[in-house]
């Protein structure tokens, strides 16, 4: 994990002092990446205790669409509970329903991203249009008038992240299979804005790799790097388990990475500290594996636990805290 550290100490040589919404200044550097070649460890933090439990219960939380901070809580991760209960911005927004409701946070843009398909029925190629639709699997659900011209409202829940395994399988050398969070429809309804946001799989069929690239907009390198690097690379080796490639390279992006005023002290003690070797991650069993049966099952996205991931090999050094600014 020297590449983390270079991150934090490259930060405190050239960021720079920026307010926010929290009220906790941070100090901010514009555009920063990492990455890591899975095939050598996972990229768990050494220089502290990694929440790593925690971690793969908020991934799993995501990919079974998650809305509720008790939903999280029930997977080991309490991350979500302030922002669900304590965000004052969040409480008074009439679109939380009730206690620990998160909204259309990022899981839902995952597995449930809401489509709508507007079709101009005065134009001759609407009833196509619509057919071709329903056959998508769209259901219309409306009609509107649009400067009044009748248009036919048509909608469906997208599975983003079920799409890209679906390509990994039936087209792996596309650039295409990616998914996202960042649905400007939608940012009002969530007690926070997705922070990673864009995710892409690239296949190496010749070598049998996938490897992942991850967009974060905004990052708290003190505590959510730490989070979203073993969320990213878990999420790959599953995704590799499931369909049949050796997970490889992890490239990790950042927009605005930046380091909490009150962390500085976690940060610098860390900064002191030596990294003990990667780790490596260690699915179960029961998770099966596409290059051992042969057998295409996605649904294992939603069945997967906590419990079926962990580190061998992982050594640390004394665990260190700091408060999450929300």
């Amino acid at each position: 994990m020297k590449q983390y550290l270079q991150l934090v100490q490259d930060i405190l040589d050239h960021g720079s002092w920026q307010n926010n919404r929290t009220g906790i200044r941070t100090l901010s550097m514009p555009g920063a990446s990492l990455r890591f070649d899975l095939q050598q460890g996972f990229p768990a933090v050494t220089t502290k205790k990694l929440a790593f439990k925690s971690a793969i219960g908020e991934m799993v939380g995501f990919m079974r669409a998650c809305r509720s901070a008790a939903d999280f809580r029930a997977l080991g991760c309490k991350v979500w509970d302030q922002n669900a209960n304590e965000n004052k911005a969040w409480l008074a927004n009439p679109y939380r329903l009730q206690e620990d409701d998160l909204g259309a946070v990022y899981g839902v843009q995952w597995r449930q991203w809401p489509a709508y398909k507007l079709i101009d029925l005065a134009q001759p190629q609407g009833a196509a249009q619509i057919a071709d639709a329903l056959a998508k699997g769209y259901r219309q659900i409306g009609q509107v008038d649009e400067g009044g011209v009748p248009h036919a409202v048509l909608y469906k829940a997208v599975d983003q992240l079920r799409q890209c395994l679906d390509t990994i399988m039936n087209d792996p050398g596309s650039r295409r299979i990616l998914f996202h969070g960042w649905n400007w429809a939608q940012l009002e309804e969530m007690a926070l804005p997705p922070c990673h946001l864009l995710y892409q799989f690239l296949v190496n069929q010749q070598a049998g790799e996938i490897s992942l690239c991850l967009y974060i907009r905004s990052n708290d390198v003190g505590l959510g790097t730490p989070f979203n690097l073993t969320e990213g690379a878990a999420l790959l080796h599953l995704v590799g388990r499931l369909t049949g490639y050796t997970p490889r390279w992890f490239t990790y992006f950042i927009g605005d990475a930046h380091i909490y005023e009150n962390h500085l002290p976690m940060l610098q003690e860390q900064l002191q500290r030596e990294p003990f070797p990667a780790p490596r991650l260690v699915l179960s069993d029961r998770i099966p594996s596409y290059a051992e049966t042969g057998r295409y099952e996605p649904e294992w996205l939603e069945k997967v636990e906590p419990g079926d991931f962990s580190l061998e090999g992982y050594q640390h050094h004394a665990p260190l805290t700091a408060p999450m600014a929300v």
